[in-house]
């Protein structure tokens, strides 16, 4: 007697890559629930396509233009209306992907969508306190009805209705050591964005800003608990919340190649 074949619904898993071999296999795996899986690559030189073949995965590329419009793009490309946006170093776990099979998508309301709860690592420690948790995000919904920002970075999904928690978690894989933790293309491209909108900082703000931001993630948030790893997040909390602004503050020659380029996505 033959297996019956695996359910899978009918969302399509949206993803944007470039040199994602890393961890690519293991988060395609739990996405075959769906019955498309659909990468915009932006360049790969290793892995990546060979993987996303293995899985099935529909493959486009275009050059990297910010994440918000990458993801954007990708999202239009996806063959159903109803779609799960994960990221390349973000693994659904089976709760997730059980619950996912348990919604009655044909009577599904495109005008509600779903949060996860992304539980975020540094190698392969889980960090539970901080600014990193809890950290409930916006995946699945109906592009008719909801959209992502175009950020360039910090994007996310726009709700226009009613958001509902779905069961089981994202395991986002954030870094692979404490070094990783801190991201030189986030503060740039954050810094073009300040740039456009006029929006700068003297020195004095900046340093209340940043130690805000390490108190609130270090004590506030009890990052603490997390020990070293909590202090290194509070200390990249202080960082992102002052270097895009410095950074828009710097002379226009220093700045504006690097405000020009077009940084491919890590994650």
């Amino acid at each position: 007697m033959n297996p019956a074949p695996p359910v899978t619904i009918p969302v399509s898993a949206v993803l944007i890559t470039r040199d994602a071999e890393r961890l690519l296999d293991r988060v395609l795996a739990p996405l075959a629930v769906c019955s498309e899986i659909l990468i915009l690559d932006s360049g790969s030189r290793d892995r990546t396509r060979e993987i996303a073949a293995a899985h099935g995965a529909a493959w486009h590329e275009h050059p990297f233009e910010g994440y918000g419009p990458q993801k954007r793009r990708a999202v239009a490309l996806a063959a159903h209306d109803w779609v799960l946006s994960v990221d390349a170093d973000e693994v659904l776990d089976e709760r997730a992907a059980a619950a996912l099979t348990g919604v009655e998508w044909s009577a599904a309301d495109p005008r509600t969508c779903w949060q996860l709860r992304r539980r975020p690592f540094i190698g392969s420690r889980e960090i539970r306190h901080g600014d990193w948790a809890p950290d409930w995000v916006v995946r699945v919904f109906n592009r008719r009805h909801h959209g992502l920002s175009a950020d360039p970075v910090h994007e996310s999904v726009r709700p226009t209705g009613p958001v509902r928690r779905l069961d089981g978690s994202l395991l986002h894989f954030t870094a692979t050591d404490l070094a990783e933790v801190f991201r030189p293309d986030y503060y740039r491209l954050k810094a073009a964005v300040y740039r456009e909108r006029g929006r700068r900082a003297r020195a004095p703000m900046l340093a209340v800003r940043a130690a805000a931001a390490f108190l609130r993630s270090y004590l506030l948030r009890a990052g603490l608990l997390d020990g070293s790893a909590g202090v290194v997040v509070a200390v990249a909390a202080a960082a992102n919340a002052v270097t895009g602004l410095a950074l828009a503050a710097e002379a226009p020659r220093a700045d504006r190649s690097r405000a020009g380029e077009v940084l491919p996505p890590r994650r």
